[in-house]
């Protein structure tokens, strides 16, 4: 079995429809693409911009000085990109390439000038570098995602970018994540509001440990927090790719022997155990309710476009490229 054997991608969104590791798929989806177009999708292996996370107020308040106004999906705020954000599209791809002297598969979407509120027609570019790396004696079946944005028109000087992947992963043999092994490098996450907005604080989250293997139970812990791996966002570059790539978690299961990590030159990650998944039976599948799976969101800090310490991280100028580098491995014992 080759490494491209274990994945399936879709058009829409970039999707991972399929993360195969000793046979199960670890990430949560539909068989059919249709599937995925309708509202029971809380966002499955989707690709999400044009800027990740919430934005305060659904709206950014300076840029090209002036202000804009985006969809208000979740509650005040605009969630992952506004009503139809990226993951909602059609890009195009999977087209097979090779990037870095590997299988590769490449997508490409161009959003439009005004796309959900956003200014300035920017081009994302990403691909998916699949492989098997040996590490510690060990095969382990990887995929990099591997993110380029350029603002390509002359709309304006500047615009906000921040991009990552949505997928659920579920390693248990059975319909939630209850009794996966955790270990996360990080324990420090933005402290936010009744609105899920950022105070600007940042201390550990409780009952989380860093660097310490905790168990997830039935209800708890319930992240849906961004985990903060690098705490001096003056050192956070537009363009990541560069920089070191850092574990930011491994996962293991002990009843499928199935271990998981995430690693990534992003500063922060969104860690949310999947408290508010709730999608009926369908498609041949039986019903997926909460904890049916976690999402760990390579990404910037959040709201940072609202955020004078923070903002540089996302706002991407004309001449410059977003871009981010970011791992997932799985194995077998």
């Amino acid at each position: 079995m080759t490494s491209s054997d274990s994945f399936k991608f879709l058009p829409q969104g970039g999707i991972i429809q399929e993360f195969n590791i000793g046979g199960k798929n670890i990430v949560l989806g539909f068989p059919s693409a249709e599937s995925y177009k309708t509202k029971n999708s809380p966002f499955f292996g989707e690709n999400i911009g044009r800027l990740a996370n919430r934005v305060s107020g659904a709206k950014i308040n300076s840029l090209n000085g002036k202000s804009y106004s985006l969809a208000a999906n979740n509650g005040p705020n605009s969630l992952h990109g506004g009503a139809e954000g990226w993951g909602k599209k059609d890009w195009e791809g999977p087209t097979p390439v090779e990037r870095k002297g590997r299988e590769s598969v490449f997508f490409k979407y161009l959003s439009k000038d005004g796309d959900e509120g956003y200014p300035g027609t920017v081009e994302l570019r990403m691909w998916y570098i699949t492989g098997v790396d040996k590490h510690e004696g060990v095969d382990k079946t990887s995929l990099e995602i591997e993110y380029e944005v350029e603002l390509v028109g002359d709309e304006c000087e500047e615009t906000v970018i921040g991009v990552t992947n949505h997928s659920y992963f579920n390693i248990s043999d059975g319909p939630t994540i209850e009794g996966t092994e955790v270990n996360v490098a990080t324990n420090l996450h933005q402290v936010t509001d009744e609105h899920d907005i950022p105070t600007g604080e940042i201390k550990p989250f409780p009952g989380i440990p860093a660097n310490e293997t905790f168990t997830l139970g039935a209800k708890e812990p319930a992240p849906d927090h961004c985990f903060i791996v690098n705490d001096d966002p003056t050192t956070v570059p537009i363009d990541t790719r560069s920089g070191e790539m850092k574990r930011l978690i491994t996962l293991y299961h002990p009843k499928t022997k199935i271990h998981f990590e995430a690693l990534s030159t992003e500063p922060a990650f969104q860690f949310y155990t999947g408290a508010h998944i709730q999608v009926p039976a369908m498609d041949g599948l039986p019903a997926r309710g909460p904890r049916s799976g976690m999402c760990i969101e390579a990404s910037r800090y959040v709201n940072a476009i609202n955020d004078d310490k923070l903002r540089h991280m996302v706002v991407l100028k004309k001449g410059e490229k977003f871009g981010s580098r970011t791992i997932y491995r799985g194995w077998k014992d």
